[in-house]
C-alpha cells in the first residue's frame, strides 16, 4: 500500500514538474528581458540586436537574416504546387480549402494543404527556438561584461562548438533531421486520422474535411471495415505476437543449454547448422517455405506419394480453416527465429560468473538447483529487454504475415484476412484502396498498444528495477 502511495506520488510530481518548468522558462524570460541590457531588451523584438549592441557583427547578422527570412516567408507566403507556405498555409491548414473546382478552377489540394501547414508550423517552432537563442546569446554578453570579461566573438563562438560545445555542434543537426523526417511526417499521419481522406475524397479531386474523433468512434460503434475487423485482427496481432515470442524465446534457449551441455561434441558445427537460416535473407527463406507448403509444393507431393493424403492439403493463404495457417505461420517463424535467441543465450551462457556456481556448490546446492537459481534468472535478467523487443517486433512483422498468406484465408466483403496483422491490414488500406484515414487510425492505435507493452513490460522487470543486480 506505501508503495502504490510513493508511486501515487512520483507521479503526481513529475506532472506538476512539467508545469514547474514551463513557469520558471517564462520567469527566466521575464526576467532576462528586465535585467538585460538595451541591446538585450532590444534582441526581443529585433533578432540580433544584442549581437550588434555587444559589436557581435557576424552573429548579429545571422540572426538578423533568419528573422527576415522568417517574416518574408509568413508575411509573401511562396507557393509550391499552386499551394502556399505562410500565414496562408495555416488559414489552408484548417480549412483543408475551399475551392471545390469546377471546369475553368483547379481543386484545392486539401493533402498538401494539410502537409504544407505541418511543415509551416514546424518551420515556427524552428524559428522560435533561435529566437530565444538569440535572446541567451544577448544576455551572456551583458553578464560576461558584467564580470570584466569580453563578450565572444563568432571565431571564438566557432572555435566553442568544436572543442567544450561540440556535442551541440553534431547533435544540432541530427535533432533538425528527426524533426524534418520523422516528427512531423508522424504528425502529419496522425492529423489525416481526424479527416475523411479516403477513396472517396482523393487529393487534388475531391476537398477533404476534419472530422473530429468520428474515425475512432467508428471502430466501436459502426458497421464498417474498420469496426467489424479491428477487434478480430487485434486479437489474432496480440496472440500472433505472443504465441512468436514465446516460441522462439523458450525454443532458442532449450536449443542452446543443449549445445553448450557438458559432454556435447562439436559444438561449433552444430552451432553454424541451426543458424543457416540467418545466412539468407529473411524474405528468401519465407518465400522458400511458401513454395515448399504450396497446395502443387513438395511437401503436398510427398504427402500424396507415400499415402498420407488423397489430396493437397491447403497450409497457408488459401487453407480451409484460418487455424491451419496460423498454426502453420507459428511454426515457420520457429524455424526462422529459434537461431537468434539461440545465438544470444549461448553468449550468455558462456559469460555466467563461475563465482556463483561455486558459491552454490560449497552450500551444498545440486546441479539442478544451480540451473534453476542461477542459470535460468541470470538468462532472464539479461535477455529480459530482448524480449520485449521480440514482442514488439512480432506486433509489427509485416515480412511474416505478407510474404507467407498475404494475409489470408480472405474474409468475404471485407479486406482483412483471417492472418492479417494490424500492419498488413494498414498496408492494405492505404496502398491498395487508399483509405487513408483508417489507415492512420489503426497506425495510432498500433503504437499505442506496442508503447504500452514495452514501457510497462520493461519498467516492471528485473532488468530495469535491480540494475546491479549481477554485478
Amino acid at each position: 500500500m506505501a508503495d502504490n502511495q510513493d508511486i501515487t506520488k512520483k507521479r503526481k510530481f513529475r506532472f506538476l514538474s512539467v508545469f514547474a518548468k514551463i513557469g520558471k522558462s517564462f520567469k527566466k524570460f521575464i526576467f532576462r528581458f528586465k535585467d538585460g541590457s538595451l541591446g538585450t531588451k532590444l534582441s526581443h523584438f529585433i533578432m540580433g540586436a544584442g549581437s550588434f549592441f555587444h559589436k557581435q557583427i557576424i552573429k548579429g547578422i545571422l540572426f538578423l537574416i533568419l528573422q527576415l527570412g522568417f517574416l518574408a516567408l509568413m508575411i509573401f507566403s511562396p507557393q509550391v504546387n499552386d499551394t502556399p507556405f505562410g500565414f496562408k498555409a495555416i488559414i489552408n491548414f484548417f480549412t483543408l480549402g475551399t475551392e471545390a473546382g469546377s471546369i475553368f478552377t483547379p481543386t484545392d489540394n486539401s493533402m498538401l494543404m494539410l502537409l504544407f501547414g505541418v511543415i509551416t508550423f514546424g518551420v515556427i517552432g524552428l524559428f522560435f527556438a533561435t529566437y530565444f537563442a538569440n535572446i541567451r546569446s544577448a544576455y551572456k554578453a551583458d553578464l560576461d561584461l558584467r564580470e570584466g570579461k569580453t563578450p565572444t566573438s563568432f571565431k571564438e563562438d566557432i572555435r566553442q562548438l568544436l572543442d567544450t560545445r561540440f556535442h551541440i555542434a553534431m547533435l544540432t543537426p541530427s535533432i533538425i533531421g528527426i524533426i524534418t523526417f520523422t516528427v512531423l511526417p508522424t504528425i502529419f499521419m496522425i492529423l489525416i486520422a481526424f479527416t475523411n481522406y479516403d477513396s472517396l475524397h482523393p487529393a487534388g479531386q475531391v476537398l477533404f474535411d476534419w472530422v473530429g474523433f468520428d474515425n475512432f468512434i467508428a471502430i466501436f460503434n459502426g458497421t464498417g471495415e474498420i469496426s467489424v475487423r479491428f477487434a478480430p485482427v487485434l486479437g489474432w496481432t496480440l496472440l500472433w505476437a505472443f504465441s512468436a515470442t514465446a516460441t522462439c524465446y523458450i525454443g532458442g534457449i532449450l536449443l542452446a543449454l543443449l549445445i553448450n551441455k557438458k559432454g556435447i561434441k562439436g559444438k561449433k558445427i552444430w552451432r553454424t547448422i541451426f543458424i543457416l537460416t540467418i545466412a539468407l535473407p529473411q524474405f528468401i527463406s519465407l518465400l522458400a517455405m511458401r513454395n515448399l507448403l504450396g497446395e502443387f509444393g513438395p511437401v503436398n507431393n510427398m504427402l500424396m506419394t507415400i499415402g498420407l493424403t488423397d489430396a493437397p492439403i491447403k497450409f497457408l493463404s488459401t487453407a480451409d480453416s484460418a487455424w491451419t495457417a496460423r498454426i502453420t505461420i507459428i511454426v515457420i517463424n520457429i524455424w526462422i527465429g529459434i537461431p537468434y535467441t539461440m545465438l544470444m543465450t549461448s553468449g550468455i551462457l558462456m559469460n555466467v560468473p563461475k563465482d556463483l556456481y561455486e558459491a552454490a556448490q560449497i552450500d551444498g546446492a545440486t546441479k539442478r538447483q544451480a540451473f534453476r537459481h542461477i542459470t535460468v534468472p541470470y538468462i532472464l535478467f539479461v535477455t529480459a529487454p530482448y524480449l520485449i523487443t521480440s514482442f514488439v517486433g512480432n506486433i509489427t512483422s509485416f515480412n511474416v504475415i505478407y510474404l507467407l498468406t498475404g494475409g489470408g484465408p480472405t474474409v468475404p466483403g471485407y479486406i482483412a484476412g483471417e492472418t492479417d496483422l494490424l500492419v498488413t491490414w494498414l498496408y492494405k488500406l492505404t496502398i491498395d484502396e487508399a483509405e487513408y484515414n483508417i489507415g492512420s487510425v489503426i497506425a495510432i492505435m498500433t503504437f499505442i498498444i506496442t508503447a504500452t507493452a514495452t514501457l510497462l513490460s520493461y519498467r516492471r522487470s528485473k532488468s530495469y528495477k535491480e540494475e546491479d543486480a549481477f554485478q
